[in-house]
């Protein structure tokens, strides 16, 4: 297989090489795995050797047929075809093992790079497509490295070593099969750069469907209260169509390498049959011999023929690979010091911000010069219309990404200067969705401080004062929340997620409020386990409703990426501002009995 130039530059054979090299479990092992793979090919070699001695010491000769001699060449051929046989079974139980090892590996560090990317980086593709990632292309590379592999250990050994035998019976017959096959090289070459092409393109295509797909799942719900069943039906099938269109391509590259395989074994056959009959006696060759020299030339075919589907779990693996080691090789823009800082003292913290500028992957800033500083249990409340920047300042506090410049400080400490044990241990983030794991309520609580007990788990529900709410439930701690949390409530969801919090027990808390309307007796819980939480430590909220940001100490209003307003609730109201002006529209839509929301919630990256 040649250094074929793929869509992005690097060649097929770089990949492999990389790809071996990030795969150290692939490489163990491998002398003896291509050992055994000799001996195979090896084995494979032997038979027609044996049914030429057959012919030639035991029926072709004179006084009649010998039939020991026959029975003797058939017994070690019986003998050789189940080594045969025992050896492929081993070396393909060898690739299978080694290949589950690697992968296995491969997708939990395809996993991790995929939670140390930052939020910029992952906002700069579709969720399906990392999915992907990890999921499909990873399968498409065990194909290769349970079969493809395999069919690369034993095939150019059978090939190379049918030809030394040729050879060894006559070189004419050797040149003769050489010449028959060698227009296949440059036909192979050309048909594997275009397939090589064809399969990269489809493996794009199948993380576009993934992330269609992914969207769709998630996203049912408001697809079937909108009415939107055809539109995004039309989507989807836009997108299964291009990947259906770009495997019909290479799927064409493969059928032609199949049939090349097949076309070229039967006409080398032939020639050695022809050559046979008429040169024979000139060659010097025996009839055994020259039905050795038709079976190894037959023998040839197999190996060939299967290069169709060699190349094409190559390629595939080859584009499948290339994508899995983009992203591994992406850099990773938060990492820990190599030298932290000392973890600041327990307690309240402090925030200090100075020059802030922060941008996505498109480079256009989200947040620029922000400046501010909160003292330890202030009580903060941030408020701004959709795509004002509060949500991006919110997660540049607890470092889902690093500021594009400027510098963040919690109680004194650079924060990217902190190891992730003493930042996680100093900050925390109650998301404004409260998602939650497929599993019990107890062990979505314990995310928030591994190694929790279930004892620490219901001392932080106590905490909160939800002991009766977590009584209530049918399991108690046992009870499963479904997928994302679908077996409670919006509220109880957001109970789940400050129970995780105060288990974390930060000295600086950022709550993104949930906007969704909850039952009264849900809400009283949630203010009065909020009021708790808040207790001993500093509290920032995005305020999506009117009542957070009155009764917050101060009140900070973002608007066009600006920290434009800062103080307490009614002198901003009287100040005849963005926040005044903020007021008046939810005095308003409360009035005409709209939510007091000051927006609907936020999914975006710059909200």
């Amino acid at each position: 297989m040649g250094d074929v130039v793929g869509d992005d530059g690097k060649g097929a054979l770089r990949v492999l090489r990389q790809g071996l090299a990030a795969t150290p479990s692939l490489r163990d092992g491998l002398k003896t795995t291509v050992a055994l793979g000799l001996f195979v090919a090896m084995a494979r070699l032997v038979v027609p050797l044996l049914i030429q001695r057959a012919m030639d010491d035991g029926i072709l000769v004179d006084g009649g047929p010998e039939l020991g001699a026959v029975w003797r060449a058939a017994l070690a051929a019986a003998v050789v075809v189940l080594l045969a046989m025992l050896g492929s079974w081993w070396t393909q139980r060898r690739l299978v093992d080694r290949a589950e090892i690697a992968l296995a590996a491969m997708r939990r560090d395809g996993f991790a790079k995929v939670h140390e990317l930052s939020m910029a980086a992952q906002s700069a593709r579709p969720k399906g497509v990392l999915v992907a990632r990890v999921t499909s292309d990873i399968e498409a590379l065990a194909r290769f490295a349970q079969w493809g592999m395999f069919s690369w250990t034993v095939n150019p050994i059978v090939i190379l070593g049918t030809f030394l035998v040729l050879a060894w019976y006559s070189w004419v017959i050797a040149l003769a099969v050489a010449l028959v096959f060698t227009p296949i090289i440059p036909v192979l070459r050309f048909l594997q750069s275009r397939q090589l092409r064809a399969y990269d393109r489809f493996r794009t295509r199948v993380g576009e469907m993934f992330a269609a797909f992914s969207e769709t799942v998630s996203g049912a719900a408001v697809v079937r209260a909108d009415g939107t069943e055809q539109v995004v039906a039309d989507r989807l099938e836009h997108t299964i169509d291009r990947r259906y269109r770009t495997r019909l391509e290479a799927n064409r590259y493969m059928a032609g390498i199949a049939v090349l395989g097949d076309l070229f074994g039967a006409v080398a056959t032939v020639v050695v049959i022809v050559i046979g009959v008429f040169f024979g006696d000139d060659l010097g060759l025996t009839s055994g011999e020259l039905l050795a020299c038709v079976f190894l030339a037959n023998l040839l075919s197999g190996p060939i023929g299967e290069l169709g589907e060699t190349l094409d779990q190559t390629q595939t693996a080859v584009a499948g690979w290339r994508k899995i080691l983009e992203l591994l090789d992406e850099p990773v823009d938060l990492t820990d010091p190599a030298v932290a800082a000392p973890a600041p003292a327990a307690g309240p913290a402090s925030v200090r911000v100075r020059d802030l500028r922060f941008a996505y992957v498109d480079e256009v800033d989200v947040l620029t010069d922000v400046e501010l500083d909160i003292t330890p249990g202030e009580n903060i409340a941030i408020v701004g219309e959709t795509g004002s920047g509060k949500t991006t300042f919110a997660r540049l506090l607890v470092r889902l990404a690093d500021p594009t410049g400027g510098s963040i400080e919690v109680s004194g400490v650079e924060l990217s200067s902190l190891s992730t044990t003493d930042r996680l241990d100093l900050v925390r983030l109650v998301p404004q969705d409260g998602f939650l794991f497929d599993t019990t309520v107890e062990r979505n609580v314990a995310h928030g401080r591994p190694g929790a007990t279930t004892d620490d788990v219901l001392a932080a529900f106590d905490r909160l004062g939800l002991t009766d709410w977590l009584d209530r439930l049918p399991d108690g701690l046992a009870t499963r929340v479904g997928d994302r949390g679908g077996n409670l409530s919006v509220g109880e969801r957001q109970l789940v997620a400050l129970a995780r919090a105060s288990l974390a027990d930060p000295g600086l808390l950022i709550l993104d409020e949930a906007t969704s309307a909850v039952d009264p007796e849900t809400d009283q819980a949630l203010t009065s386990a909020l009021r708790r939480l808040a207790e001993g430590r500093t509290l920032v909220s995005i305020a999506h409703r009117l009542a957070t940001a009155e009764a917050a100490d101060r009140v900070l209003v973002f608007d066009d990426g600006r920290l434009v307003e800062a103080g307490p609730h009614e002198e901003l109201v009287g100040a005849g501002g963005v926040y005044s002006r903020l007021h008046a529209a939810w005095i308003g839509g409360t009035r005409s009995g709209a939510t007091t929301s000051t927006n609907s919630e936020e999914t975006g990256s710059n909200g």
